[in-house]
């Protein structure tokens, strides 16, 4: 399975709810990300909250690559985005800036 950093919000909360940065595997067809011992499917018809859903709970989930400004949460959301700290490096050679804001993150293990 091919691995990727992304963002993976869960949007049961609205665009409170737990977010993360992390790598994620993806099924040979790309409908399902693998992430956290979750599997979550692609949506037939991603909504305004979000384009995918955990198979086990139903919860919509938003998933997307990492923007480079570092403005992940939609723009009404709040709250500190965990970031594993295996993805740190990756991370920081996608947005542009050079150190982790810990204001907006919480590092995991």
């Amino acid at each position: 399975m091919k691995s990727k950093i992304m963002y993976i919000e869960n949007k049961s909360k609205g665009h409170h709810g737990f977010a993360w940065i992390g790598f994620v595997e993806f099924s040979k067809s790309g409908q399902t990300v693998y992430f956290d011992g979750k599997a979550l499917k692609k949506l037939k018809n991603p909504g305004t909250w979000g384009n995918h859903f955990d198979i086990e709970t139903g919860e919509e989930y938003w998933i997307s690559g990492v923007k480079k400004n570092g403005q992940n949460r939609h723009q009404f959301g709040g709250g500190k985005i965990m970031i594993d700290k295996n993805s740190i490096d990756e991370y920081l050679k996608l947005v542009d800036f050079d150190i982790l804001d810990e204001k907006n993150f919480t590092i995991i293990e």
